[in-house]
């Protein structure tokens, strides 16, 4: 990392949900907990507690010189509204294919 910019993963045992219009996009209780200098805490979380198949790719693309490229994916009336990186750098390993949601519930 950068002098002064710290990124921190860590197994969670929150219980995370994502709702969007009262429909249920994604539910863990296994959520990576990613810190970052200047950033809120984000909840990366395992594919398999995603409803996927409610999610359409998006052309968005950024890129973050500690994690590297993110792509998005929308649903209806939320564009990008989740990201993942698919070939995260070595020091973010871990959130490798795991979403990442703007808006979540703890439970």
């Amino acid at each position: 990392m950068t002098r002064g910019h710290d990124i921190t993963i860590e197994q969670g045992t929150e219980h995370v949900r994502v709702v969007k219009d009262g429909q249920v996009l994604a539910e863990s209780r296994r959520p990576l907990v990613l810190r970052e200098t200047g950033c809120p805490p984000r909840y990366y979380l395992p594919p398999e507690d995603v409803r996927t198949d409610l999610l359409t790719p998006s052309d968005t693309s950024t890129h973050c010189p500690f994690k590297g490229d993110a792509g998005y994916w929308s649903v209806p009336g939320a564009t990008d509204l989740v990201w993942t990186y698919a070939d995260p750098k070595p020091d973010v390993a871990a959130i490798k294919d795991h979403l990442c949601f703007y808006d979540t519930e703890i439970l």
